[in-house]
């Protein structure tokens, strides 16, 4: 019997359903290296699967993607579970994944690995960026749930420390889906605020699945950039969660944090009364030593060294201020003597003087002074200036002949 011949449609469509019905094929596990690791827009992820001789391409789709809490990356051995099938298109088998485990580690704890190291990366844990808490804050911030044994043992420990703090209380989910999303609200909510002096974040112990939320980046970013100091209280004093390497200050427990947040009013009462008893022994101290010095010197001053003192300072201040006076005098008629020298000086270029025994200056209309017959000529209008006055010329001749006589 000759049976018709297939189309490749029609092939690769059966193959798919032989895989698909193959008891063993349809849930498999396989072990191997993740290997050209690559993510469409749409989320789907795509890679191959390898080990020392052969590989198998797989594919993940969006929906299980999300659920997988650590990063998928090239050169991670896996454990992965899924089923085999055909891509018809291409007619190439593919292992389509449902869920991918490390090998040899914890997915949750791969995951806080990863994230550590990149929060790290990106400074988030500097210790320089840690913000100081208060020493006595008026308003505590708390995000934690409602109903646990870590809100009792805050309030408790923080109402018998310091009696007038206030307390707020946001509560939110601490473990589940919705948990981080509301504890990194939670804390943008009191950086809204303007009277909030701390937050404590935090929660009782419990595995770490429990814990998850404090792992998440969303919470992490959300303690970073609090303007507000957070102290991070997650579980027990052996617990650690990505919280504890962002915030500004880690407490091992709860009631730990409680305690770091507010001073003891009692310690802070014994610490005041200590520096007063100190601030009063200094002052009488203080007054002591100024008693100490004034009778040092009312001793002085009843002496007869002191009155001696006194007299030959006294003698000598006399003494100087009669030099001084003899110096001034001095330096006066020093002074005197040269300015009447100086002054008959003056006198003596006096130019009036010499218009006074029937001089007189010629001066040409420009201003400028005639100091020989070459200055003028002929029919130039010169000012005469006379002792009593000045008056206008004009040069009818010249001749270098004096016309006086020069004796």
């Amino acid at each position: 019997m000759e049976f018709r011949a297939l189309t490749v449609s029609e092939l690769n469509n059966y193959l798919k359903r032989v895989l698909i019905n193959d008891p063993i094929l349809n849930s498999i596990s396989v072990e191997g290296e993740i290997s050209n690791l690559k993510q469409h827009k749409n989320g789907h992820l795509y890679f191959s699967l390898k080990d020392e001789k052969s590989k198998v391409n797989c594919v993940m789709f969006n929906s299980e993607v999300e659920k997988i809490k650590f990063n998928i990356e090239n050169g991670l051995n896996v454990i992965v579970s899924g089923y085999v099938s055909i891509y018809e298109r291409d007619g190439i088998y593919q292992l389509y994944v449902r869920n991918i485990k490390p090998v040899g580690l914890g997915e949750l704890y791969l995951a806080f690995e990863q994230l550590k190291k990149k929060l790290q990366n990106e400074g988030l844990f500097d210790k320089e960026k840690k913000k100081r808490l208060p020493y006595i804050p008026k308003k505590v911030g708390v995000v934690t749930s409602p109903s646990g044994a870590a809100v009792r043992d805050i309030i408790k420990v923080m109402r018998r420390r310091l009696p007038s703090v206030d307390i707020i209380i946001y509560p939110v989910l601490v473990q589940g889906v919705r948990a981080a999303d509301e504890i990194s609200s939670a804390i943008k909510f009191f950086n809204q605020m303007d009277d909030i002096d701390v937050i404590i974040v935090g929660r009782g112990g419990g595995s770490i699945e429990e814990l998850w939320a404090f792992n998440e980046e969303i919470v992490a970013k959300a303690i970073y950039e609090s303007k507000i100091p957070v102290v991070s209280a997650v579980g027990h004093e052996t617990d650690f969660t990505i919280s504890d390497y962002v915030a500004d200050l880690r407490a091992p427990t709860p009631s730990a944090a409680a305690e770091l947040v507010v001073p003891d009013i009692i310690e802070l009462k014994e610490k005041i009364f200590l520096q007063y008893e100190r601030l009063i022994k200094s002052y009488e101290g203080y007054i002591k030593n100024k008693e100490n010095l004034i009778k040092n010197y009312k001793a002085s001053i009843s002496s007869s060294r002191f009155i001696e003192k006194i007299t030959a300072t006294r003698q000598k201040l006399e003494y100087c201020y009669r030099e001084l006076l003899n110096s001034f005098d001095k330096y006066i008629s020093n002074n005197l003597n040269s300015i009447n020298l100086l002054n008959e000086r003056l006198n003596s270029l006096n130019p009036k003087k010499i218009l006074n025994r029937g001089y007189a200056i010629p001066i040409k209309e420009d201003g400028e002074i005639v100091k020989s017959i070459y200055d003028v000529i002929n029919g130039e209008i010169l000012t005469l200036i006379l002792n009593d006055g000045s008056i206008k010329v004009k040069v009818i001749d010249k001749s270098s002949a004096l016309g006086v006589d020069s004796k």
